[in-house]
């Protein structure tokens, strides 16, 4: 008896039990930004994945994946790993965006990732070169109208919500003014504010501190009310555009097939990080609502944002080379 007591011990020893089974998390999870270090998307995530990393037993890291039309190339890698909960992806609207746009995309935005929670949304900061003599919207686009072929507008990447911000402010004004993509925030607003172009849209948590240093001229949000961070700085539609509202938001995903259990947890964690009220005011601060949602209300809103911005493309008329 006893050596068959041995015997079946030396099996276990042998097979442990399956990942499955295991705790999770019990190694490192890697959180994808498909954009360089220093951007909005950025921000959202070291800002979650500081909290997460202080939970019992989770150690949690940021990997810029950088590269491609709109973090595409992030988001592939995400995509095809293994939905095991150990590599998720943080990105913003762009990702809905893109399947819009691009035909050709190495994956399927709506089959091939599993929605985990909407974190938070926020306007764009609409922002003017420095040197210009306006003080507001309205002003500026009077000043384009003189000379339409002496201004330029930017984005920071093709279908980013700041480019159907931009394109949107574009067609409401009436305007036949060329516009520059950018491979990113930075260099669009190093452009910005060196003058090289004249109005770009870009979110508060990248664009504000350079508007509060005199570097550039806010001179206007993208949402239908103000926001506290910046409250003196009026909505597009104060200039005149009724209805102008268009918001960048952020969420994260796992790849697809990712377990309902694995999915909950993490949806539960981010939710009660997102709620804390010094993540919450720290997010208000730099021009984000928290929000915090269930997967199953994350994926409606997605679908609901999507059908948006084809309506947005189609009537602006954008194309993408």
């Amino acid at each position: 008896m006893r050596t068959l007591r041995l015997a079946a011990l030396a099996l276990l020893a042998l097979d442990p039990l399956p990942a499955a089974a295991q705790p999770y998390p019990s190694r490192p999870i890697t959180v994808v930004v498909p954009f360089p270090a220093g951007g909005s998307v950025d921000g959202v995530a070291r800002i979650l994945v500081q909290k997460l990393s202080q939970l019992p037993g989770w150690n949690v890291i940021v990997e810029n994946r950088a590269g491609g039309a709109g973090g595409t190339v992030g988001a592939n890698t995400v995509a095809k790993a293994a939905p095991d909960g150990y590599t998720l992806m943080l990105t913003a609207s762009v990702n809905a965006i893109n399947p819009l746009l691009f035909k050709n995309l190495p994956y399927d935005f709506v089959n091939d990732f599993t929605p985990i929670t909407l974190l938070a949304t926020g306007p764009l900061l609409v922002s003017a070169a420095p040197n210009l003599p306006v003080s507001n919207l309205k002003e500026f686009f009077e000043l384009v109208r003189k000379d339409q072929q002496k201004y330029t507008f930017g984005h920071t990447s093709p279908g980013s919500a700041s480019h159907l911000a931009i394109e949107l402010l574009k067609r409401d004004a009436k305007l036949e003014t060329l516009i520059i993509a950018y491979k990113g925030t930075a260099p669009a607003l190093n452009d910005l504010m060196g003058g090289t172009i004249h109005l770009l849209a870009d979110p508060m948590l990248s664009s504000l501190p350079l508007a509060q240093g005199g570097k550039t001229k806010a001179l206007a949000v993208t949402s239908l009310k103000r926001m506290p961070a910046a409250p003196e700085i009026p909505t597009v539609e104060e200039a005149g555009m009724k209805g102008f509202e268009l918001v960048s938001w952020y969420g994260v995903w796992g790849p697809k097939g990712l377990p309902a259990e694995i999915t909950n947890r993490l949806q539960t964690e981010m939710v009660k990080i997102v709620k804390q009220p010094d993540v919450s005011q720290r997010l208000l601060t730099i021009g984000f609502e928290p929000v915090g949602s269930t997967a199953a209300e994350f994926d409606k809103y997605i679908k609901d944002e999507m059908s948006k911005y084809d309506q947005i493309i189609k009537a602006a008329n954008i194309r993408l080379e």
